[in-house]
């Protein structure tokens, strides 16, 4: 027997999308007649209709089919100026639901793959303003297509993914249908010529805000004509010929910002801008390595009250010096601009632009997570971050909490965050914000948010702040969300969270255990699923903790589980499944989790299944583990051969010997588990599960060598697996362990092992056999010889116990406190978790009659350890010595003066035990 295995510890956009279908949006769950007799439809309109304002769709069309009164109001125009729509999925059948509502809609949202026609069916010809995220499919005709029907439009913002097929066609007709075009953000086009540039000089007289970043071919010349503009950004967009850029772009009339970050920009340029610009107010530089290569950091000032933004100047004041006298005082700088604003629109419009330009560099900056970035994100990128963090714009917000998820992860594989940049957030009250935000009815806030939480939580300071904080009863009811992507950036926030130990009650209380479980149930299994793998993965934790898990299996867990390790085919939540399962079953007879996993149809097949996965040893490492805890049932274990698993963990463990320490204590330790039976026992022998366990038990890995060593002391006690035990050399590696290992149970074990094998079963003259391992060919041993050697090892063992000067006193007052003494000082804490059958115990109890001294201090030993009182299965040995008529035998044994006095002293210590258990018992 062993412990069990108790593991504490521990992202395609259309996953994400939801339906909105007429069926959404025209029908719910509640009628007037189950709200506890009260009669809503009394309050005033106003209030029902801000009510509606504060719900996303789903849960303004369920109260909206509550009653005929709130179906109208849910209807009203007021509600449907602006639809965000990024995580649904919006099609052209999801179009034609919302077209009765959106014939004033202002503002639009959307997923811009597939979304032309969706958006034409809209019929919402008074449409002001567009943006669409994952913007690679949208074509030129796309785009063309809701220009023509949009002539209204005054705002279009496609990115930040690259709009890779969107080129200078699509601007001209742009150019051509939208004359009221104000502002136009483009990420990634394919090109930008003169002429489409020029049409919009000559058509779109009102533009004032462009930007096409990260983009390849512009014609920066012609953006020279732009004279209406306001704002310019060309943030990383490569091929700039920046000698003539800095003499044309120095002349347009009207510009007041300019943002050339993550551009090859020289000082030179730089220069003339900050010199010749009539009206430029603000440059932003950020991250311009050929600038600042060039730049005298210590001499580069503002100049004419131009400002500068650079990595290696304060931007906070920079920005405040626009509308602070006192500098010394600003320190949230757009917090402070939202209080003091005094109504002056153009100041408004700069301070607005530069949020919109720096949360956008800042989150590339972030995603590129290079080291050199360091110093900037310390000194002030992560305060620039909680500042953005409270701007009024919800896109800049969504932005910087994404650059926060972000900057803080240095190794996302091993889920590492950088501990100093989540403590910048922490000090700088970025836990509050950041939950005020997950607080919000926007869905892509709230998922933004949240995967902010999620990470900053690996850091165990600011796990503490966010549970403080009410953090997890956000993440949990966020879990509740019915949308996709919301309740998988809970889940992970959650998993996060219940790592550690302290956490997980507080996840119960919150009601997190059952969120965690319906979402299994919720969520069908997908190709990729991220958000199965963090609900699992967080419920997996959870089931480390004794009362979290008996929640796990109260709230239909053990299920849901086994439903997943059954039927997903993601390696992520097979894993994951496993883990649970495993940890689940890892509380003994504290819980009836153990039995009920067993009990659950397909739990044991799915397992057993999962160690042949051909996932790199991680998934069939988690099943070896859930199949080790579960073998401790007595049920369990022969339902585990009954559906394969003796073959199943041997193959695994003679495919271990070259993969992970992990997988190889796991699937030892199973084998270990399933060999306390005779039938298994037996089996493990014969289909040559004793050679890689003697191979395992080689191991210089602790916990691998001492799992081993327990495998072969319970197969050694079956006489033909004692036989092929030797046959395949067995023998010198238990006796190493026996000698050398820095583990002591491994050592006992081991001695264990030895006297199965060596206390006179095995005639010296019966011929050892052929094993499974040996291919046919016999050995032929000199067995005395060798179980000599081998006593002699267990013999040494004994005795490194044994302390002269303390055993002889203690034999010479017999004083019962003397014996407790060498008993807490000869204890191995973890032989206490070993549990023997009735007849092992028979078998020490007759190995201290043998004339042999070895087999007599061995057995005693043993027996010590197996009823040291505290020790888990103390009591159940107790019973099973007296059964056996043992206390007779031991006196014998403590009075004969031929006895060692090493066999001696632990007899009679073994009697003060069973004494102490009559007593407790009676």
């Amino acid at each position: 027997m062993s412990e069990r295995v108790r593991q504490k510890c521990s992202h395609s956009e259309e996953k994400y999308q939801t339906n909105i279908s007429l069926e959404t949006l025209d029908s719910g769950g509640l009628n007037s007649a189950t709200v506890c007799g009260v009669d809503w439809t009394t309050l005033p309109d106003d209030t029902v209709i801000q009510l509606f304002s504060y719900l996303n769709y789903r849960d303004r069309a369920s109260l909206a089919s509550t009653c005929r009164t709130f179906r109208l109001l849910g209807s009203l125009p007021c509600l449907w100026g602006s639809l965000d729509l990024r995580s649904y999925k919006f099609d052209t059948a999801a179009a034609v639901s919302l077209s009765l509502r959106c014939k004033n809609l202002q503002r639009l949202k959307f997923p811009a793959a597939g979304s032309a026609d969706a958006i034409v069916s809209l019929q919402a010809r008074e449409l002001r303003e567009i943006s669409g995220d994952f913007c690679r499919d949208i074509t030129d005709a796309a785009l063309s297509v809701i220009a023509a029907r949009h002539e209204m439009l005054e705002s279009i913002h496609l990115g930040p993914d690259p709009c890779e097929r969107i080129s200078s066609d699509a601007i001209k007709a742009l150019a051509y249908c939208c004359p009221r075009l104000r502002r136009l953000w483009m990420s990634g086009v394919k090109e930008a010529n003169g002429d489409a540039i020029n049409a919009l000089a000559k058509h779109c007289r009102q533009l004032m805000e462009l930007g096409f970043v990260e983009s390849d071919n512009i014609d920066e010349v012609a953006l020279g004509n732009l004279s209406s503009l306001k704002f310019l950004s060309v943030a990383g967009t490569r091929n700039l010929k920046w000698g003539s850029v800095a003499q044309v772009w120095s002349r347009l009339p009207q510009l007041v910002g300019l943002d050339v970050s993550r551009t090859d920009v020289n000082l030179s340029a730089i220069t003339r801008f900050l010199s010749l610009s009539r009206n430029l107010k603000v440059l932003i530089a950020l991250n311009c390595p050929v600038f600042e290569g060039e730049v005298d950091r210590n001499t580069m000032h503002n100049n004419k009250g131009r400002i500068l933004l650079t990595l290696f100047s304060g931007i906070v004041k920079g920005v405040a010096s626009l509308f602070a006298d006192n500098l010394e005082s600003v320190t949230d700088v757009f917090q402070h601009w939202k209080e003091i604003r005094n109504g002056d629109k153009n100041l408004d419009e700069v301070v607005v632009w530069i949020e919109w330009a720096i949360s956008h560099s800042l989150l590339r900056i972030a995603e590129n997570n290079l080291k050199e970035f360091d110093d900037f994100w310390l000194t002030q990128g992560a305060a620039v971050l909680l500042s953005l963090l409270q701007s009024s714009q919800e896109e800049v917000q969504e932005r910087a909490a994404t650059a926060v998820a972000t900057f803080v992860v240095i190794d996302d594989e091993d889920a590492t965050v950088h501990c100093q940049r989540a403590e910048a957030i922490l000090c700088g009250d970025g836990i509050r914000m950041l939950l005020n935000l997950a607080r919000s009815c926007q869905e892509v806030l709230q998922s933004e948010a949240a995967k902010a939480i999620a990470n900053l939580s690996i850091d165990s300071k600011v796990a503490k702040a966010v549970a403080e904080s009410g953090g997890i009863n956000i993440l949990a009811n966020l879990a509740k969300s019915t949308n996709r992507l919301v309740a998988e950036e809970a889940a992970g926030g959650l998993w996060n969270l219940s790592v550690g130990d302290e956490h997980k009650g507080a996840i119960a209380e919150a009601g997190g255990v059952k969120a965690l479980v319906d979402l299994i149930f919720k969520w069908p299994p997908s190709s990729t699923d991220v958000l199965l793998e963090r609900a699992t993965g967080a419920l997996a934790n959870l089931g480390a903790d004794e009362k979290c898990s008996v929640e796990v299996a109260l709230a239909g867990g053990i299920h849901a589980l086994v439903m997943l390790a059954r039927t997903c085919k993601f390696e992520g939540v097979q894993e994951q499944a496993a883990r649970a399962l495993a940890n689940l079953a890892a509380h003994g007879d504290s819980n009836s989790n153990n039995a009920a996993i067993g009990q659950e149809a397909g739990a044991l097949e799915a397992l057993v299944q999962l160690t042949y996965s051909q996932n790199e040893g991680i998934s069939r490492q988690e099943a070896a583990g859930a199949l080790w805890n579960l073998s401790f049932d007595d049920k369990n274990r022969e339902a585990i051969s009954a559906v394969g698993g003796v073959e199943a963990l041997v193959a695994l463990a003679q495919s271990s010997l070259d993969a992970s320490q992990g997988l190889q204590e796991r699937a030892a330790g199973a084998l270990w588990g399933l060999s306390v039976s005779e039938t298994n026992s037996t089996a493990i022998g014969r289909q040559g599960g004793i050679a890689p366990l003697i191979a395992l038990a080689s191991s210089d890995v602790e916990d691998v060598h001492e799992t081993a060593a327990g495998a072969l002391w319970n197969l050694a006690f079956y006489r033909d697996n004692a036989l092929r035990i030797i046959q395949d050399d067995g023998v010198q590696p238990l006796v190493h362990l026996c000698s050398s290992s820095n583990s002591k149970m491994a050592r006992f074990m081991a001695a264990l092992a030895l006297v199965y094998m060596f206390d006179g079963r095995i005639d010296s003259a019966v011929p050892v056999g052929p094993s499974p391992s040996s291919q046919g060919s016999s050995k032929s041993l000199n067995i005395d010889g060798v179980g000599r050697m081998a006593l002699k090892h267990v013999e040494e063992f004994v005795s490194s116990f044994y302390e002269p000067q303390t055993f002889n006193a203690a034999a010479a007052t017999l004083v019962p406190t003397a014996l407790a003494q060498i008993a807490e000082a000869i204890r191995i804490p973890e032989a206490g978790h070993l549990r023997c059958s009735g007849a092992e115990i028979d078998r020490y109890v007759r190995m201290l009659r043998d004339p042999s001294s070895i087999l007599k201090s061995c057995s005693a030993f043993a027996l010590l350890q197996f009823t040291m009182p505290g020790g888990r299965h103390a009591m159940h040995h107790s019973c099973l010595l007296q059964k056996a008529g043992a206390a007779r035998v031991l006196r014998a044994t403590a009075a004969a003066s031929t006895a060692p006095i090493q066999a001696k002293i632990f007899t009679k210590i073994v009697l003060r035990n069973l004494e102490n258990h009559h007593e407790v018992s009676s």
